[in-house]
């Protein structure tokens, strides 16, 4: 049993070390890096299920500690995955964000697209080029009523102010 065991703790140990490595690992290389800790790990719960079985077949004197050590590096074994979900998912999170931002970067924000695509729309469902400019010279008319009615509201307000002090 001790020579397993002593295996065992020395490849937790590696992936502990790994565990750093892949803090520091670039975007290319952080899935191999994952993958080999991953399979690391897959082998060290295989040799924990031969060490329970061999601990339970030690002498009676000495099966509580060895199973003792057997349950600590259990526990050892399962925070370092606990380690490696929760980097998996903050890197997962994170590329997701990136790919939002960069597409909302790559979208464009103008209203003569929005425009366009209304006159687009405005072509699909059969409208003439005639009635299209006489709702674009409408809008245009629109925003001077628009700009015109507000500055009618604020010389009213003003006069009512002036009128009531």
């Amino acid at each position: 049993m001790e020579p397993l065991y002593q295996q065992t703790n020395k490849q937790v140990q590696e992936i502990q070390s790994h565990m750093g490595r892949l803090e520091r690992a670039d975007k290319q290389s952080v899935h191999l890096v994952e993958n080999e800790i991953q399979a690391s790990i897959e082998q060290i719960f295989s040799h924990l299920e031969r060490l329970e079985i061999l601990s339970s077949k030690e002498p009676l004197n000495r099966r509580q500690n060895a199973k003792l050590r057997v349950d600590q590096l259990k526990y050892d074994v399962q925070h370092l995955q606990t380690a490696l979900r929760n980097f998996q998912h903050r890197r997962q999170v994170r590329e997701q964000q990136e790919r939002q931002r960069d597409e909302l970067l790559s979208r464009t924000f103008t209203t003569n697209g929005t425009q366009k695509k209304i006159l687009d729309i405005a072509n699909m469902l059969g409208l003439s080029n005639t009635v299209m400019r006489l709702i674009e010279k409408r809008a245009f008319q629109d925003k001077y009523f628009m700009i015109g009615g507000m500055l009618l509201t604020c010389a009213v307000m003003f006069l009512v102010v002036q009128y009531l002090t």
